[in-house]
């Protein structure tokens, strides 16, 4: 018999839905990665490894191609003709706005965007960094905050040649349905299965108040390649997803 997720929207490359409660977990609770962790929260950053090295190379394949066919176009004397000109323009702006979106990438975004899990609101509060078709627009940092009581965890599996193993999703559900309004990594590509279901093992028991370990399997960060990579959470964010209510 074929499986089949419970969720109305599975998430792209479905392989199941993973269990919500404690009893129920493929395996004992391990964290990955892990920013801090204590009784009240825990936040877990998700650092994208793959294609992050990759946005160097093509920001200068890109700058570099941009200039030659600037140089060929101003030595060929390509814009005399009003058609050709507006061609060659279109390209040479085609060309620069893919240089400055891998530059802004890489020099601004956040590699290790969090998600908080605060066990005595039981609340979940996802960083979201949300990148714009153009480069000189202002690309925002977006809170969602969610209950942990509409979150259901699906798995993918990944099979391309720079990006195999397992990921792990949070679907968003209209409370008491599986009508799935909004999704959320957990953690980008892992290659062991077992990482996976332990990851999502820890925030289940982490939540229901059960006892976890603190101590990740990773301790070390992968690299930034500036300090402009910053995460800075809002000031009331930060205080209401650090803190248990009064």
């Amino acid at each position: 018999m074929k499986r089949q997720s419970k969720l109305s929207k599975p998430v792209q490359y479905w392989d199941e839905d993973l269990p919500k409660l404690v009893e129920d977990q493929k395996t004992l609770p391990q964290l990955i990665r892990v920013n801090e962790i204590n009784d009240v929260w825990m936040e877990i950053p998700r650092y994208v490894n793959y294609g992050w090295g990759a946005q160097w190379f093509g920001a200068s394949i890109s700058l570099f191609s941009f200039g030659f066919i600037l140089i060929l176009f101003v030595k060929t004397d390509m814009f005399s003709d009003l058609l050709f000109c507006i061609f060659n323009s279109l390209i040479l702006f085609s060309f620069f706005t893919l240089v400055m979106r891998f530059v802004r990438s890489v020099l601004f975004e956040p590699r290790g965007a969090p998600v908080r899990f605060n066990r005595k609101r039981q609340k979940v509060y996802v960083y979201e960094y949300q990148k714009k078709i153009w480069p000189w627009k202002r690309w925002p940092v977006v809170i969602k905050v969610f209950d942990w009581a509409d979150i259901q965890g699906e798995r993918v599996q990944m099979a391309g040649h720079a990006d195999w193993g397992h990921r792990v999703y949070c679907a968003v559900c209209k409370p008491g349905t599986y009508e799935v309004i909004d999704r959320f990594i957990l953690t980008w590509t892992v290659g062991n299965l077992h990482d996976a279901y332990g990851l999502w093992s820890h925030c289940c028991h982490y939540m229901e108040k059960k006892p976890v370990p603190t101590a990740p399997l990773e301790t070390e960060k992968p690299r930034s390649w500036t300090p402009f990579q910053t995460i800075h959470w809002p000031e009331a964010i930060d205080r209401g997803s650090t803190t248990a209510p009064e």
